[in-house]
């Protein structure tokens, strides 16, 4: 299964880690095909570390501060499966705490200083072509939509 995350910036295309973080792999689906993350923002940009979206205080129009919302609910971490190393180009769930995640999510820009997250948060995909936009993404872009391929 893989994911086209669409940003101002390009588009990002990922393998999803079905088999390894199930529980986590099916939440985002089922979030991105309810068009949930369609018109979020990106609110979270640390260089050689991750860029950070999924936070529906994002929305245009949401007065929550940004980095802070969810759906309503959370999901356990998945993080005894395979895959679970933050390489460049992998997203995780982004999360408060253990087993606190919900719709935020990061992106790996290098290995350089991701090494201390592998154990702590999920690993659920990786970016296989356009790699690039993560490099390009500022704080602030948005994600036009993210389209599943089953």
């Amino acid at each position: 299964m893989q994911a086209i995350i669409k940003t101002v910036k390009g588009e990002m295309k990922v393998d999803l880690y079905s088999e390894d973080a199930p529980v986590t792999v099916a939440n985002f689906v089922k979030l991105a095909k309810k068009g949930y993350y369609d018109g979020l923002k990106f609110h979270r940009v640390l260089p050689n570390f991750v860029i950070q979206g999924g936070c529906p205080n994002t929305r245009e129009g949401e007065k929550g501060m940004p980095g802070t919302g969810g759906p309503g609910y959370q999901i356990d971490c998945e993080v005894n499966g395979g895959n679970q190393h933050h390489d460049r180009g992998v997203l995780s769930m982004a999360h408060a705490g253990r087993n606190t995640g919900g719709s935020q999510f990061f992106v790996c820009h290098s290995r350089d200083n991701t090494a201390h997250l592998d154990g702590v948060h999920t690993c659920f995909g990786k970016v296989t072509d356009g790699i690039e936009v993560v490099d390009d993404v500022r704080e602030g872009d948005g994600i036009e939509s993210i389209t599943i391929v089953d």
